[in-house]
């Protein structure tokens, strides 16, 4: 782990956790005026969009140059495309039902309770999933296999979260589709395309900082979380548990894959 600049990436994770602590509170403000906390969610992307973009600036004439600006950019794609469809798919709609649930037991105030319970634990969450992408920033030498590896299983991520997520929002245009279950495109081949995106995404960012053992080791845990909330977490069990009472439902999980892409089994 020799020649990594730790008191320099020291320093950069103070930089992230207060670009990500920004982000959240700027966001709670927005939500307590509007009174709506579902906009915390689009906060979630445009939170590693700043820190991609503090860590970039952080590291000058630390890292290589180009991973430096190619982990930004990649990180930046990503995170904006999701906020803006999140934005997109929620305008003109009240709360979320995920947070009047959770308010509704909020002991005192709710918009302190969302503030510790959602806004500060997404911020967190925020700098720990981030850590390839700060840890990159400060990896010298040339760029290997593991990069483009990296690059190539980012643009799966991608190509199954933006398809994903147009072809749901295609389906659910048609009123005719109302109350039915999504079960063509990549929806026949996993019941969750896009969370099986971001897993891929997250993975491949963390490949692009595995030209260094120190980076690698730091930010291995990044990956894992980001795939435990989505297969086990607050990802695929508590979207199937709202999809759970639709007609149909049982039939689509039966011959569907539940996260990694296969064809649909023959029914029969």
């Amino acid at each position: 782990m020799n020649g990594f600049p730790w008191a320099a990436f020291a320093q950069n994770l103070a930089y992230a956790a207060a670009a990500a602590l920004t982000v959240m509170l700027v966001t709670f403000a927005v939500a307590v005026r509007k009174g709506l906390h579902r906009v915390v969610d689009v906060a979630w992307g445009v939170g590693f969009t700043a820190v991609a973009l503090v860590s970039f600036l952080a590291s000058a004439g630390e890292g290589d140059e180009g991973r430096r600006l190619l982990v930004t950019v990649l990180t930046a794609v990503w995170g904006l495309r999701l906020a803006a469809h999140i934005a997109w798919r929620g305008r003109g709609h009240g709360e979320d039902p995920r947070y009047d649930a959770m308010l509704a037991k909020a002991p005192g105030n709710r918009d302190l309770y969302a503030l510790r319970m959602v806004y500060l634990l997404q911020g967190a969450l925020v700098w720990l999933v981030s850590l390839p992408v700060q840890a990159a920033q400060y990896v010298s030498g040339p760029l290997s296999g593991f990069v483009w590896a990296g690059v190539v299983l980012w643009a799966v991520g991608m190509f199954f979260e933006t398809v994903g997520d147009f072809q749901l929002a295609r389906f659910k245009a048609d009123p005719g589709n109302r109350g039915r279950i999504m079960d063509r495109g990549l929806w026949s081949w996993t019941r969750h395309p896009n969370y099986f995106g971001d897993f891929c995404v997250w993975w491949g960012l963390f490949l692009l900082a595995c030209d260094s053992g120190a980076a690698a080791a730091v930010s291995a845990m990044s990956p894992l979380v980001m795939s435990f909330l989505l297969v086990n977490g607050s990802g695929k069990p508590m979207l199937e548990r709202h999809m759970a009472e639709r007609p149909g439902f049982a039939e689509y999980r039966a011959r569907t894959s539940g996260f990694f892409p296969r064809p649909p089994k023959r029914s029969g």
